[in-house]
């Protein structure tokens, strides 16, 4: 393939972030295919063996409806790709693909992919953590659920990216989306907040009422949490009481607010007032950093909001504090301050 065919490959969402020796990895086991207008490429409940890559041209997806009509979906251009699940899972073509003109693809099969995967192992993680977020991208930017169904299966969705005891977003999703944001924030010059925080005294909330009253509690702030952050943040559960959301295009100024109303909002959580018992509200402690000013990699923002939520729990507890060093001033917002 020529220079320009790797040109191409670099601009497709899912190899965008590897390296010029992974795609020339990748082109050596890419196949180009050209169709006709309306060719059917598969029908819903073919075995599905391939992900398709559009070189030129336009597909339509398609899915049978109660009257036998066939309904679109999605549709799919140059640069962009499908079929995805079919290199992981062996279920069958949940939707029909027919060409709307003529239309010229790389095709990656099953086979190839497990190839890749052996003798490029690193080349194909990056692979497979770009078809995650892509296909996410989907969802979050379209009303339109059937298309990421086309995509990847709801059950096989959910299992991938989310919590289940929460349903938000779990660790491996965000410790990927957390580069890929900063990625976009340093492409489009704009910031990138990551608020870290979890439940003050949640041990001893948990000794003087049991496990099943902390779960409890921690499901309670399921619906804070989706009130009080905006549809174009990502908020996951970290693990245990531990949550971690990521805000793009946000400044210091609105994060410190954001996470504000979130320690106002998480007091008004009655569950252990319901218990009759010493400790009666629930609290929480939130740490802020924001890139570009605190950190440039995900792990520097990360362990700076780490570090800030630490600064939290020293000051009180039960606020918000912005990243400072420790011979800094920090804002602190909360009970008794």
């Amino acid at each position: 393939m020529s220079s320009q065919t790797r040109a191409f490959l670099k601009q497709v969402g899912i190899f965008s972030t590897l390296e010029e020796e992974d795609i020339r990895s990748v082109e050596r086991v890419l196949s180009p295919i050209d169709a006709g207008a309306d060719e059917v490429l598969f029908r819903e409940g073919d075995p599905g063996d391939r992900l398709f890559i559009i070189r030129s041209g336009r597909v339509a997806i398609t899915v049978s409806v109660a009257n036998g009509d066939d309904f679109e979906v999605a549709s799919f251009g140059s640069g962009e790709c499908f079929g995805e699940m079919t290199l992981f899972d062996n279920a069958p073509r949940s939707a029909t693909c027919t060409t709307t003109e003529p239309t010229s693809f790389y095709t990656l099969t099953v086979d190839d992919f497990d190839s890749l995967v052996r003798n490029h192992p690193q080349c194909a993680i990056k692979i497979m953590y770009r078809m995650l977020n892509v296909t996410t991208e989907r969802l979050r930017s379209s009303s339109n659920f059937l298309s990421d169904m086309v995509q990847w299966g709801e059950g096989a969705r959910k299992r991938a990216i989310t919590d289940e005891f929460t349903g938000l977003y779990n660790r491996r999703y965000l410790d990927e989306a957390i580069e890929e944001r900063i990625a976009d924030a340093r492409a489009t010059g704009t910031s990138l907040a990551i608020m870290m925080f979890d439940l003050d005294h949640f041990h001893a909330i948990n000794d003087a009422y049991g496990q099943q009253i902390g779960d409890e509690v921690i499901k309670d702030l399921v619906p804070v949490i989706r009130r009080v952050f905006r549809e174009t943040d990502y908020a996951a559960r970290y693990g245990g009481d531990e949550f971690t959301v990521l805000l793009p295009d946000t400044d210091v100024e609105t994060a410190y607010s954001i996470a504000s109303t979130l320690v106002e909002e998480v007091r008004t959580v009655d569950t252990l007032a319901k218990q009759g018992g010493s400790i009666d509200t629930a609290t929480t402690s939130v740490g802020i950093a924001v890139f570009p000013i605190h950190g440039n990699t995900g792990k520097e923002l990360s362990d700076n909001a780490d570090h800030a939520l630490y600064q939290a729990k020293e000051g009180g507890r039960n606020r918000a504090k912005v990243f400072a060093p420790e011979n800094g001033k920090a804002r602190v917002q909360g009970a008794g301050t």
